[in-house]
């Protein structure tokens, strides 16, 4: 099987996938500045005693030391995503999805052992009002909060592929899911009826979905649906697809970011599939992690403007009409753009490989390293609580920020 871009990508910075560690997701002990290493516990799927916490690491953040940190380490993992629910945050990984009860410091790790058919964990929401897995090969699943047993929906069932990248609940009651093989779209979110399962791909649109690796999905104002790609920007809206690359202003030029590419090796000299698709976008003569058509995170904000992170390009700013381009020259902390969060407020925040951004409402950015409090420069993942406290995923664990 080819290596996938994000795995690659990680590789390059020595970040490996589910490697042997258990789980301290209590707080921990690890040094702000430093990544966590593996504890020495015995079972990673045991449940913390109430008034039994792991060892912790706290401390303070900001110019006036007004927010709080806490970390919470998960091993020689990828944070990949996290979801804040209610007292519960669920928090997927490279080695299963662990459910932290913030009340009482309890967690369980749900991984292949109790029922899952993979450890890597890309999507965490709710689907139809139950607990949804997005996995690294195994496709969708689904959790039975009484029973915790899993429901997956797979390949037979009508998924395009058994890598799920994204899961998207539209206002309409479609659900759509984004996959290595193109993107579902399931009418009125029934996953038990079969004719109700539609698979966009490539050759299904015509060219129209620019690429059948599909990363990321949000929804606009008027109902349109927006998708991250291998191969560009997508958008479906009223049966029609239109589609967006660099050529067309997606992602910063090479001469604008080369020098500051943190990711020297290539991905396509280790990766058939990526070879390709560096021949496909033109990118034959750059050796360096650089690919401004591939969309790693995608967000629409409230005036309706889509937000793409893109793989060494920095991030880009799409209104329907123009592009705008921001990278480290403009103030982000890295090129490689990772994540995308809308906060409730409506602020967009920006995880690099190289620490997290937040948009300022004038323009500019608020930067955030592990110097201020990040587990990890590195930031994959995030979620915000409804107390306002924001919770952020690197490798090796995650940080809890709790502003005053």
């Amino acid at each position: 099987m080819p290596l996938h871009l994000p795995t690659a990508g990680l590789a390059i910075i020595g970040l490996g996938l589910a490697l042997a560690g258990t789980y301290q997701l209590g707080r921990s002990s690890g040094a702000a500045t430093a990544a966590a290493t593996p504890t020495a516990a015995a079972a990673a799927a045991t449940t913390v005693p109430a008034g039994h916490p792991p060892p912790q690491r706290e401390g303070k953040v900001g110019a006036d030391a007004s927010q709080k940190f806490t970390h919470f380490r998960v091993g020689n993992k990828n944070v990949k995503r996290i979801f804040a629910d209610g007292d519960t945050v669920w928090v997927g990984t490279s080695g299963g999805v662990v459910r932290y009860d913030t009340r009482s410091d309890e967690y369980k790790l749900f991984d292949t052992q109790s029922g899952l058919l993979s450890n890597g964990i890309f999507y965490v929401g709710r689907v139809n009002g139950k607990l949804a897995v997005g996995t690294y090969g195994g496709g969708l699943s689904l959790l039975d909060a009484k029973t915790e047993k899993w429901e997956t929906y797979n390949i037979p069932e009508g998924l395009g592929d058994a890598f799920v990248y994204d899961v998207l609940k539209a206002k309409n009651g479609d659900l759509w899911i984004a996959t290595w093989s193109g993107v579902n779209r399931v009418k009125g979110g029934d996953l038990r009826d079969r004719s109700k399962w539609e698979l966009h791909t490539v050759a299904s649109t015509g060219g129209g979905l620019p690429n059948d690796w599909v990363y990321g999905l949000a929804e606009g104002r008027n109902g349109e649906m927006w998708l991250a790609t291998e191969g560009g920007l997508a958008q479906f809206h009223q049966g029609r697809w239109q589609n967006w690359n660099h050529a067309k202003g997606l992602g910063a030029p090479y001469e604008k970011v080369k020098d500051a590419i943190s990711f020297k090796n290539d991905p396509a000299k280790v990766s058939e599939h990526h070879a390709r698709q560096k021949q496909e976008m033109g990118l034959n003569n750059i050796d360096v992690a650089y690919n401004p058509n591939y969309i790693v995170a995608l967000a629409v904000d409230a005036q309706g403007v889509v937000w793409a992170g893109t793989w060494g390009g920095g991030l880009s700013r799409f209104d329907g009409k123009t592009w705008t381009q921001y990278t480290t020259a403009e103030g982000l902390p890295g090129n490689h753009v990772f994540m995308l969060h809308r906060d409730p407020k409506g602020a967009l925040w920006i995880g690099t490989n190289n620490g997290l951004a937040k948009l300022k409402a004038g323009g500019g950015f608020e930067v955030m390293t592990a110097h201020d409090g990040l587990f990890n420069n590195a930031v994959f993942s995030m979620a915000t609580a409804r107390d306002g406290t924001l919770w952020v995923g690197s490798f090796g664990g995650v940080a809890k920020i709790k502003p005053s």
